[in-house]
């Protein structure tokens, strides 16, 4: 059975409550429920974290196995400002595919510029947690 890790950075354990203005009514909850009955087929785990080094951690425990498929990212504000989440990208041989909620070219100039896209299979941004389905199927279909 084919695995795929979804991974949240910082302040995404606030979905359904933190600017639901930008981030909508929904909770992570909600969406990774959603996703297992989409793809039963599909072992769907989540992580989230508010610590730069857990995700770095995450990305490493997993990155060599493959009974995954990959990974959906959604690394917050370090995707602006993480070197070291785009070396653990680097370093691992799982495709990763950099997800947000938002679409951050229409939000503040510091969000426009992502460390860690370089490193990835590709980025999904601006369909609210839709994004995250975009990125499971982007993972399955490769």
């Amino acid at each position: 059975m084919n695995k795929i890790l979804i991974i949240n950075g910082p302040n995404l354990n606030l979905l359904g409550v933190r600017e639901p203005g930008i981030y909508g009514n929904s909770s992570m909850d909600d969406c990774v429920s959603a996703l297992r009955v989409k793809y039963p087929e599909v072992v769907i785990e989540y992580f989230q974290s508010n610590h730069e080094g857990a995700i770095i951690d995450k990305l490493h425990e997993v990155g060599f196995n493959e009974s995954y498929k990959g990974v959906v990212l959604n690394a917050g504000a370090y995707t602006h400002t993480s070197l070291a989440i785009a070396d653990a990208i680097a370093a691992i041989k799982l495709p990763v595919v950099e997800v947000h909620i938002s679409n951050v070219h229409a939000r503040e100039a510091v969000r426009h510029t992502s460390m860690i896209s370089p490193v990835c299979v590709g980025v999904i941004a601006g369909f609210g947690l839709d994004s995250y389905r975009l990125g499971v199927e982007t993972l399955l279909n490769r």
